[in-house]
């Protein structure tokens, strides 16, 4: 139940988890978009802000019917769910939640990692099902000394080279621009993919990213290498990369994002040079609670002062 508030409504958009929707709660009077107008509930024109998660898109015609919209704020680091200049047509401030998911998504990619080269869902599948006794588990394919590339040297792309630098891999990296770091610079995504045994994915999503990874980029990949993507589902062309997994174009991917979630009916779930995650780089208790609290000093200070503390548009 929503608490009396001094701020305006808000639209909830998405599915949160109980002790992050309790915060907001807390701070917020909160309704769904059907409820608008019924009795007790706010109206659209009533509606100031919306909150949101990086998984859900936000449509403009969402946004056209809510004339009182100033604010949209999404729990996540990705925004491109959000029609940004469409926001900024019509004045309204969006704002993400960086920094706070940065360690959790890392840790997720390096478990995905791990988890793929050394097929350990396969491992535990392997011994629940009572296999053990009666044959040898296959050989897994070690990380370390494996050349590694970042496909996207941001603030996740950094702590995801942090954590895999101990296990003595060769990093690479692909990005706008050359960064001031000691790690080698590829600025075509092509040379990077042959360099590398492992291509790690941690960009932003958006036009300029969807369908980065193509066929071209998975032949130059080659039969031994393998995929990461902790970043979106859109900087993978899906069609590609199934059809890359089942010829053995590359030796495996781990996925944490798709480009349509919940995945539904796909050839993935049935290959086993996969590892699949339903987009849980962020979702640890701890993480989901930065955001959230994130989240709220947006909407609070934009509330108060016309301005939040992490806007990007």
């Amino acid at each position: 139940m929503s608490a009396p508030s001094r701020f305006p409504p808000l639209l909830k958009v998405g599915v949160f988890p109980e002790p992050v929707e309790l915060a907001l709660l807390e701070t917020f009077t909160l309704a769904e978009f059907d409820d608008l107008g019924r009795e007790g509930k706010p109206r659209h024109d009533e509606i100031a802000g919306i909150v949101t998660r990086s998984n859900y898109r936000i449509s403009r015609e969402l946004i056209d019917q809510l004339p009182g919209l100033r604010i949209i704020s999404t729990n996540g680091v990705g925004y491109d769910g959000i029609p940004l200049d469409y926001a900024r047509q019509k004045g309204i401030v969006v704002t993400n939640t960086p920094e706070v998911l940065n360690e959790a998504v890392a840790e997720m990619a390096v478990g995905l990692l791990l988890a793929l080269l050394r097929h350990i869902p396969g491992a535990d599948a392997f011994v629940r099902e009572g296999a053990w006794p009666a044959m040898s588990f296959p050989l897994g394919t070690t990380l370390a000394g494996k050349k590694v590339g970042i496909v996207g040297l941001g603030r996740i792309g950094k702590e995801i080279v942090k954590r895999l630098l101990p296990f003595r891999v060769d990093v690479a990296y692909f990005g706008r621009s050359r960064q001031d770091v000691e790690w080698a610079y590829f600025d075509d995504i092509n040379p990077l993919a042959a360099y590398v045994d492992i291509l790690v994915l941690c960009c932003p999503g958006g036009p300029e990213t969807r369908g980065l990874i193509d066929a071209r980029v998975l032949q130059s990949l080659g039969p031994k290498g393998f995929l990461v993507n902790v970043a979106r589902g859109s900087v993978v062309n899906e069609p590609d990369l199934c059809r890359a997994l089942i010829d053995k174009t590359i030796a495996g991917a781990a996925l944490d994002v798709f480009n349509r979630e919940p995945l539904d009916a796909s050839p993935l779930r049935d290959l086993d040079n996969v590892v699949l995650a339903p987009h849980i780089g962020s979702a640890t208790h701890e993480t989901r609670m930065r955001m959230a609290a994130l989240a709220i000093r947006n909407l609070c200070d934009f509330f108060d002062t016309g301005r939040a503390v992490t806007a990007v548009a």
